[in-house]
């Protein structure tokens, strides 16, 4: 895959530390895409006045690191069944092939070698569809950070009505809406309805729809600590994954994570 020679106007690469940044300007949004891991870092429509994204306010940005925030691309496996724990893809570097600069939207394509691709259609909506080129069988989450004005507030509506606790490795049955109070890892059957956040102090609901995903994981670490996080960064983020957990990936599949905002 080779390397667009030049980017177009409206968009730029800035180093923050070690890490490549791209900065989209556009008249319908504002965006911020790390080469490394493909991974979208900021997405904000224009009528917006906060992103939508959660990124670290600590995230140093540095080389074979993963990045804490945006929306990793945990590839080939999701979880820790292997090391490093989520795959390797987000702690490489992808390929900028294309970027397709239109009057009211981005797209830009990103390339793993010949083992995966990342597509992006930003604009008043994100879309994103990652597909699987390498012939071996894999798993792929979408790993999501959306930001929240206070974790303690909001709800998740039209999830299903239990969920596996990966904490406790059981299941569990799960209240609807979804709320939180404490640290919350599941592990949810894909039921192909859209997650919506619903965040009444930002006065907005964030719509994510799962395509072609057999799972959707819903992670909030509370006061657990993590690296790349202070100690307050739980309370205003949470992640809605997209995953293919357990039904695995076969070559040429893809899987697309889509944003959208209302306000409230």
């Amino acid at each position: 895959m080779k390397p667009i020679p030049t980017l177009p106007a409206g968009l730029s690469l800035i180093k923050h530390n070690q890490l490549d940044i791209l900065y989209i300007q556009h008249t319908s949004f504002h965006a911020k895409v790390a080469l490394q891991g493909a991974q979208l870092l900021s997405w904000q429509p224009t009528p917006c006045s906060q992103d939508v994204i959660w990124l670290s306010d600590v995230e140093p940005f540095e080389t074979g690191v993963a990045i804490r925030g945006g929306v990793p691309i945990c590839y080939p496996w999701f979880g820790g069944v292997k090391q490093p724990a989520h795959g390797t893809a987000r702690n490489r570097l992808w390929t900028l092939t294309k970027v397709d600069v239109l009057a009211d939207r981005v797209l830009l394509e990103l390339a793993l070698e010949d083992e995966a691709l990342m597509q992006m259609e930003l604009g008043s909506e994100c879309r994103l569809t990652f597909t699987h080129l390498a012939a071996k069988p894999a798993q792929v989450a979408l790993h999501s950070y959306f930001k929240v004005a206070d974790i303690a507030q909001i709800e998740l509506h039209n999830l299903p009505n239990e969920s596996f606790n990966s904490v406790e490795q059981t299941m569990q049955a799960v209240t609807s809406p979804r709320k939180f109070a404490n640290l919350v890892d599941e592990i949810y059957t894909a039921n192909g309805l859209p997650t919506v956040i619903i965040d009444p102090i930002a006065k907005r609901q964030i719509n994510v729809e799962h395509q072609n995903a057999s799972e959707v994981v819903v992670w909030n670490p509370w006061h657990k600590a993590m690296s790349g996080m202070n100690e307050a960064g739980h309370k205003t983020m949470v992640c809605v994954e997209t995953a293919r957990i357990h039904r695995l990936l076969n070559q040429g599949e893809t899987v697309t994570a889509k944003f959208s905002v209302e306000a409230l």
